[in-house]
C-alpha cells in the first residue's frame, strides 16, 4: 500500500514510524515531512496548505490513502477534495473537522448529544477559561483566576480571531483520549497526559504542548471514556450529515463530578502521538486504512503493558516564537543509542548539516516497564541532544509511578 503523510512536526514522524512497522506499507511519501522522516520514506515539498498541490501528488503518485496530521488542511477541505479525486484519506471532512475547527459548534454538538462540558458564561467573570473560537495551535487558551487575568484573556483571545467564548473554570486533572473513527464506530486507541505550559510546575503561556506520558492511570475505564464521550458525538455528526472519519480526540478534565469535555481536535495531538506510537501493538496502517473505508468493524489496535514518556525540546523565544532557525543540533544518535527515539518537530538540512527550524524542535521520546523509568530513560537521552538556546521543561511525568 502506498501512503502519503501530510505534515511536519514531530508527530507525523511518530506516526510515519508507526506506519512503516506495517507488513503492508510499500510506498511511505510524506508531504512537506521533515529530514526524521526522510530516513525512512520520501518526502515531497508541498505545504500542508497547498490543497490542490496535495491531491495531484497524490494522484501522480498512485497513493493507496492518505494520512492527514495537522488540523488546519482539514479544516480548509483537504479531506474533501482528495475523496472527491477518489484518493481514500484517513481525516475528517471539513464540516466535520469544526469540532475543531470552531469552539461555538463544538458546543452545539456536545449539548445536542448530552455529553456533559463546562458551561458556557453570559457574563465574563474570573475565575474563568478564555478561548478563542477558531484554530490557534494550542495557543488559543487562556486560564483566568483573577479580572486583571480575564482582562488579558480577552485581548490575547481576541488577536486570535473575532469569536470568543468563556466557560466556567472546572478543576481536576486533564487526560487526553484518542479514539479511531470510521463515521459510525469510535474505536479506543489509547490515553495520555500532555503538559501544556512552557514552566515547570505549569507555569508561564501555553504552548502547543512541552511533552506526555501515557498510559494515564487515574483516568479510569477508556472503553468507558470512549462510549460515554466520544460516541454521542460521533453519532450526533452523522445525524447532521456530517460523519466523521478519522482520529477522534478529546480533552477530558476529570472533575469530582465525572469527566468533563475541555475540546475535542479532529485529529492526533502532539505530543501525545509521539507516547501512543511507541506503545502501539498491531497494525496501524491497517486500522488507518479500514476507518478510511468506512469500516473498523472487527478492528482492534490495542497498547503494550509499558508506558512512553516524550519530553518536548524548543527554541529559547518559545512560544512567543515559532521561527527559531539554523542553530545545529546535535547528540541524536547518542540519545538514541540508550532506546530513545528522537522525532524530528521543526528541524531542517541546510549544508548536510541538521538545523532547527520552528518552535517545537525535538521530541524526546522512550518507553519502559513504568512511567517512572520512561521517564528516567527520555531525560537521559535529553542532555545528549544540544542547540543553542534549546529548553524544556524538567518536570514531564515527575511523581508518577
Amino acid at each position: 500500500m502506498k501512503v502519503l503523510l501530510v505534515g511536519s512536526g514531530a508527530r507525523e514522524h511518530a506516526l510515519a514510524r508507526g506506519l512503516t512497522k506495517s507488513p503492508s506499507l510499500s510506498e511511505l511519501h510524506a508531504a512537506p515531512g521533515n529530514p526524521g522522516i526522510a530516513e525512512i520514506g520520501t518526502c515531497h515539498p508541498v505545504r500542508v496548505d497547498d490543497i490542490e498541490g496535495l491531491v495531484d501528488l497524490a494522484q501522480s503518485l498512485r497513493i493507496d490513502l492518505v494520512v492527514v496530521g495537522p488540523e488546519a488542511p482539514l479544516v480548509a477541505g483537504l479531506a474533501d477534495q482528495l475523496r472527491k479525486a477518489g484518493i481514500a484519506t484517513f481525516g475528517p471532512s471539513a464540516a466535520a473537522a469544526e469540532i475543531e475547527g470552531s469552539k461555538a459548534f463544538a458546543k452545539d454538538v456536545l449539548d445536542a448529544a448530552g455529553v456533559p462540558t463546562a458551561r458556557i458564561l453570559d457574563v465574563p467573570k474570573a475565575p474563568c477559561v478564555v478561548k478563542a473560537d477558531g484554530l490557534a495551535s494550542g495557543k488559543g487558551v487562556f486560564i483566568c483566576n483573577t479580572e486583571d487575568e480575564l482582562a488579558e484573556g480577552l485581548a490575547g483571545a481576541r488577536a486570535l480571531g473575532d469569536t470568543v467564548v468563556v466557560e466556567e473554570m472546572l478543576t481536576g486533572p486533564e487526560v487526553s483520549v484518542f479514539a479511531l473513527c470510521d463515521g459510525s464506530v469510535a474505536v479506543p486507541l489509547a490515553s495520555a497526559r500532555d503538559f501544556k505550559r512552557i514552566g515547570d510546575g505549569d507555569t508561564g503561556p501555553n504552548t502547543g504542548g512541552m511533552g506526555a506520558y501515557s498510559p494515564v492511570a487515574d483516568s479510569g475505564d477508556l472503553a468507558t471514556l470512549v462510549a460515554e464521550i466520544h460516541q454521542p458525538v460521533l453519532d450526533e455528526l452523522a445525524r447532521r450529515g456530517t460523519p466523521f472519519i478519522g482520529c477522534l480526540f478529546a480533552g477530558l478534565m476529570l472533575t469530582p463530578d465525572g469527566p468533563r469535555v475541555l475540546e475535542f481536535n479532529a485529529r492526533f495531538g502532539d505530543p501525545e502521538t509521539q507516547v501512543i506510537v511507541a506503545r502501539l501493538e498491531g497494525d496501524l496502517l491497517a486500522a488507518l486504512a479500514a476507518a478510511a473505508a468506512g469500516d473498523l468493524s472487527g478492528v482492534s489496535i490495542g497498547t503494550g503493558a509499558d508506558a512512553a514518556v516524550t519530553i518536548v525540546v524548543a527554541g529559547p523565544d518559545y512560544p512567543a516564537r515559532s521561527d527559531y532557525t539554523g542553530a545545529a543540533i546535535t547528540g541524536i544518535d547518542d540519545a538514541e543509542s540508550d532506546g530513545a527515539f528522537v522525532f524530528h518537530g521543526g528541524t531542517a538540512m541546510h549544508d548536510g548539516a541538521l538545523v532547527t527550524n520552528g518552535g517545537r524542535i525535538l521530541s524526546v521520546t522512550a518507553a519502559g516497564p513504568t512511567v517512572r523509568e520512561a521517564r528516567e530513560t527520555a531525560y537521559t537521552a535529553v542532555a545528549k541532544v544540544a542547540f543553542a538556546g534549546a529548553q524544556h521543561r524538567n518536570d514531564i511525568a515527575g511523581g508518577v509511578e
